[in-house]
């Protein structure tokens, strides 16, 4: 399920790319996802035990749970959306998993938490990988990789921002409740920015693009949500995160498989210092935390 759950995640940007092709937008697709998706995350929630017993929550929960979906799935997808424009889905999904080195960085900076020095070498590492990957989008498309690059590592931070936060209160909300929660809120921050970004254009689309989003919100979206819970609460998060090197290997993959997209060397070998740098630096955390 962990394996599973990483492959489909990855399997988003192939599908964003494959939708551009219909003429459609960011902010079109996005909304058709989240509306979509939004009816499948109820039905889980209410077929799912954790729903039963749960306190209510108070005013203050709402307002973090709202802030959170805002930052953890609107934004962060939006800018990932807009990145997608600009640079290949390889090195997107290269740049998103970084997500646990900026996760460590965010805590040493808002949680006073210490960062070792092996910690520190794994990260350095990686970024050197996002580098070399970043090099072959920056020969073929120039000033547009460096925009494409800036947004995907705004929606990494963004997301990672999502995670420490959601870290804080997911054992007061629950796990299935919050991600059913901020999900809701973000398919409304969705349909809002709709309403100021020509509405009509939700109903003038290809069939294909309905057919995409749709296969990106359960296929790409609730299904490995669900997975990736369900396994960390069979084998823990750490080999949950582990088996989630596979997303970068297969969107390279599948980049080439259904878009053309180019395998390279630069883009290999890239990929090759960010896995096995946050393979360390999960490593290095777990051993911390069972220390």
């Amino acid at each position: 399920m962990a394996s599973l759950g990483a492959v489909f995640f990855s399997g988003k940007a192939i599908l964003i790319k494959l939708a551009y092709r219909y003429g459609t937008t960011s902010e079109v697709f996005l909304a058709l996802r989240m509306a979509m998706a939004f009816p499948i995350f109820w039905l889980v929630y209410f077929f799912s035990r954790e729903r039963i017993g749960q306190e209510k929550l108070n005013f203050r929960e709402i307002l973090q749970v709202a802030g959170l979906g805002f930052c953890g799935y609107f934004l962060s997808s939006y800018v990932d959306f807009l990145g997608l424009h600009y640079i290949s889905v390889g090195l997107e999904r290269i740049i998103l998993y970084l997500t646990p080195a900026i996760v460590v960085i965010f805590s040493y900076f808002f949680l006073k938490k210490t960062i070792t020095k092996f910690q520190w070498i794994s990260m350095v590492v990686g970024y050197i990988g996002v580098t070399m990957a970043f090099l072959q989008d920056a020969m073929t498309n120039g000033q547009a990789a460096w925009i494409g690059m800036s947004l995907v590592f705004l929606s990494a931070c963004l997301y990672s921002a999502y995670l420490i936060f959601a870290g804080e209160i997911v054992k007061k909300v629950g796990s299935i409740r919050l991600v059913t929660f901020a999900s809701s809120f973000s398919a409304l921050y969705s349909v809002i920015q709709m309403m100021f970004h020509h509405p009509q254009e939700l109903l003038d689309q290809h069939l294909n693009v309905y057919l995409l989003s749709l296969i990106n919100a359960g296929l790409c979206t609730v299904i490995p949500m669900m997975f990736i819970m369900l396994s960390v609460q069979r084998i823990g998060s750490a080999l949950t995160s582990q088996a989630g090197i596979l997303g970068p290997l297969s969107t390279i993959f599948m980049g080439w498989y259904f878009l053309g997209e180019e395998i390279t060397f630069f883009q290999m070998a890239g990929l090759f210092l960010v896995v096995i740098a946050m393979w360390l630096l999960m490593k290095s955390q777990n051993s911390q935390s069972v220390n």
